[in-house]
């Protein structure tokens, strides 16, 4: 008895009573605390273990990795693997097949093209032959259709929706035909080189509301390029051939012209890169001068990445990557040859047929080691320091440790 009063007199001093408090609600009021400390315990422990595990995984350098799943494959041993969302595609030029990641066939397109191209936008990819007629869309997930034209393919691009802008060469005049995924076409531009030059890049946004044209030409001897974006929207339609923004640039060629998502684009002429913000109108958000020729270009809907040779001697390469704001948020010498190069949170990777590196945006190395099996792709996952590597036999899912 003893023991019970000494409980009940220390459980009072916590929660005391309140005059004329029924005795019911003193005990809620004290549940009711006692339930409010578990909460505040619970979470500080989930906000302890969650900072341990991000301080674990920015501070570790990683010296291997675990297979921890593996699928096989049979590939065609001329093809190219490419990412199509969470799928693989590969294509040649005898034909193109998609699996998912379960090894499964999703589609599988036969064709006979020469000189093959390929225009890609997240899960949706067009083929087509340059000078060829004939364009196969389809995504990760299935065929879309086949569009046939009238003239020569020059140039192609394709939206997240299937929808397409092909460029196509007449006498002295070239066509800006713009196609539904179902092969309708909603657009045509006619465009006389005389003019307005000749279209040397094109590029659609994801959601296909905005289209990014690169043209070329000569005025007065020297060489001219203009940047066009135009709206096939409700914006456009108030405006002259959908033409909503220009950009004039002497003195330059550009090459490169891309959509990073729907509202940012960005081009890469022979001395400057240029980015693009905008939804609707597109205008000019950052230029950064470029003192060498860029080697390679790679993109995703948050960096861009331009590879250039070394000003170094020790290096023999240079990579500078910048967000959509035109910042450059990391700079940095390697030396290995590279195949591809992909960006994930806080960090980008370098990899080739049988080594791959990882860097943070700060020019910490996170991995550097070599694969197993040879591979031909290397994809980033949801999970951090997940991947998927491709390769002549099998798609595995692998762990660094």
């Amino acid at each position: 008895m003893a023991e019970i009063k000494n409980y009940l007199d220390e459980k009072n001093k916590r929660y005391p009573r309140r005059e004329n408090e029924p005795e019911f609600e003193t005990e809620y009021r004290r549940h009711k605390r006692m339930r409010l400390t578990g909460w505040l315990i619970l979470l500080c422990l989930l906000a302890g273990g969650f900072l341990a595990v991000y301080f674990y995984f920015r501070d570790k350098i990683f010296t291997g990795y675990d297979v921890v799943n593996t699928v096989e494959r049979e590939k065609v041993d001329s093809g190219t693997d490419v990412s199509l969302g969470t799928s693989i595609m590969t294509y040649s030029q005898d034909g193109a097949h998609c699996v998912d990641l379960k090894g499964n066939l999703t589609w599988n397109q036969s064709y006979e093209i020469q000189d093959l191209r390929l225009a890609l936008c997240r899960n949706m990819s067009a083929i087509y032959g340059y000078n060829g007629h004939s364009i196969y869309v389809q995504s990760s997930e299935g065929q879309i259709g086949e569009i046939q034209t009238h003239l020569p393919i020059k140039h192609l691009a394709v939206s997240a929706s299937g929808r397409t802008t092909v460029v196509l060469e007449d006498t002295d005049v070239i066509w800006m035909n713009t196609f539904e995924a179902g092969g309708q076409n909603i657009y045509e531009g006619q465009f006389h080189m005389s003019q307005s030059g000749y279209p040397c890049a094109i590029s659609l946004s994801p959601d296909g509301e905005l289209l990014a044209v690169s043209f070329i030409f000569i005025e007065e001897g020297n060489v001219v390029s203009n940047v066009a974006f135009y709206n096939y929207g409700p914006v456009g339609e108030n405006q002259s051939d959908q033409l909503v923004s220009t950009f004039t640039y002497s003195d330059m060629v550009i090459p490169e012209i891309h959509f990073m998502n729907d509202s940012t684009a960005f081009a890469v002429g022979d001395n400057r890169l240029m980015i693009y913000s905008g939804a609707q109108v597109p205008t000019t958000k950052t230029e950064f001068l470029l003192d060498r020729k860029v080697k390679a270009v790679y993109y995703n809907e948050k960096y861009v990445g331009l590879i250039f040779g070394s000003d170094q001697a020790e290096s023999k390469y240079m990579l500078k990557i910048f967000d959509t704001s035109g910042e450059m948020v990391a700079e940095h010498y390697f030396d290995m040859d590279y195949l591809g190069m992909f960006f994930e949170n806080g960090a980008f990777g370098l990899y080739n047929e049988t080594d791959c590196a990882i860097y943070t945006m700060s020019g910490k190395c996170r991995y550097e080691g070599k694969f197993d099996k040879n591979i031909s792709l290397m994809i980033p996952t949801d999970t951090p320091y997940r991947y998927r590597i491709v390769t002549d036999t099998s798609i595995d899912t692998i762990q660094l440790k």
